[in-house]
């Protein structure tokens, strides 16, 4: 893990990206967050239900999974790591949840049972991501829906 500076002193950001099975039963296949200092945060999960993936996640999403051994698990495994890294990340700098789809929000607070832990901003940044920028990171290191390279893309491509 390569430690970077965050862009401003008061807080950090925190670039999370979701994969799941479709926009109407959507259930979470994976998720990650990647902070400007450099954490990662990468699970998959074991227990979704396949049958409700459409084509465009079976075909795309489905078969990059399983690329970072160890990290797929049952949902409540999943929600336990989630919570236990989300706890252990300082509070100074304040933390700031940034988001490109009010999915990704509603799927991470539905894998938490709650809210984000106390101390947590959150934020929309869609607008705020630079789509040249976050296609050149694709283009240099693959993974198009990957939730980890995705969330990595969103973290360089920020503006």
């Amino acid at each position: 893990m390569m430690t970077r500076v965050p862009r401003s002193p008061w807080k950090t950001r925190y670039f999370i990206d979701t994969e799941f099975t479709d926009f109407k039963a959507s259930q979470l296949i994976s998720i990650a967050i990647v902070s400007e200092d450099g954490r990662e945060f990468y699970g998959e999960r074991s227990d979704f239900e396949r049958q409700l993936c459409n084509d465009f996640v079976r075909g795309v999403v489905l078969p990059q999974l399983g690329q970072l051994p160890g990290r797929s698990m049952p949902f409540a495994a999943l929600r336990d790591e989630l919570q236990a890294w989300l706890q252990a990340v300082p509070l100074k700098p304040k933390p700031v949840l940034c988001y490109d789809s009010n999915c990704d929000y509603e799927l991470v607070t539905n894998l938490l049972g709650e809210p984000l832990p106390r101390g947590w901003k959150h934020e929309n940044v869609f607008l705020k991501i630079d789509a040249e920028r976050f296609a050149q990171y694709i283009t240099r290191h693959g993974g198009e829906h990957h939730a980890l390279y995705d969330a990595r893309a969103n973290a360089f491509a920020f503006r």
